[in-house]
């Protein structure tokens, strides 16, 4: 077996080398992020990385997640007074065929929502990812925010009055 069937069990073929990588600003990025229910948290458990996939919801700047009681997520919440835990969140929507799409990292100060309401309005909004009480929502305060966008190559350049596609 090759290296490249190892990779590509289905057989499909590569997809074209040529795409074009564009950075997204701020406002882009937390709109793409927006248009996706599913991610991936980034924190330290017990002084190691951890990837989890969650859902999530975008409040302005801010992401929210639901949490289950799990033993790793009590690392995501600090102490009441004490300053939010730093952690990353990250989504994207690339099509695998082609490798085109998007990639967004949100990097905040987590904040638990403790107001009961507003935990509980905030959670009718999201959709477990799994089927399991998730009671806690999670606020993740964005401080930097970075996200890019492959197009394919040569970048398609908008017309005058047209709209550039997103995806």
């Amino acid at each position: 077996m090759d290296h490249e069937t190892a990779r590509r069990p289905d057989h499909r073929p590569a997809p074209d080398p040529a795409r074009s990588t564009e950075q997204l600003d701020r406002s882009e990025a937390l709109r793409l992020l927006g248009t996706v229910s599913l991610g991936r948290i980034v924190f330290t458990h017990q002084a190691l990385p951890a990837i989890r996939p969650m859902s999530h919801i975008v409040d302005g700047e801010d992401v929210l997640v639901q949490l289950d009681e799990g033993a790793s997520h009590a690392s995501l919440v600090a102490m009441p007074g004490e300053p939010g835990i730093v952690l990353a969140y990250e989504a994207d929507a690339i099509d695998p065929d082609t490798h085109l799409g998007w990639s967004v990292v949100v990097v905040g100060y987590t904040e638990l929502v403790v107001n009961r309401d507003e935990a509980e309005g905030l959670a009718a909004l999201l959709d477990p990812w799994r089927n399991e009480a998730m009671p806690r929502i999670l606020r993740i305060r964005s401080e930097l925010v970075t996200g890019f966008r492959l197009w394919p190559e040569p970048r398609p350049i908008p017309a005058a009055g047209e709209v550039r596609p997103r995806f």
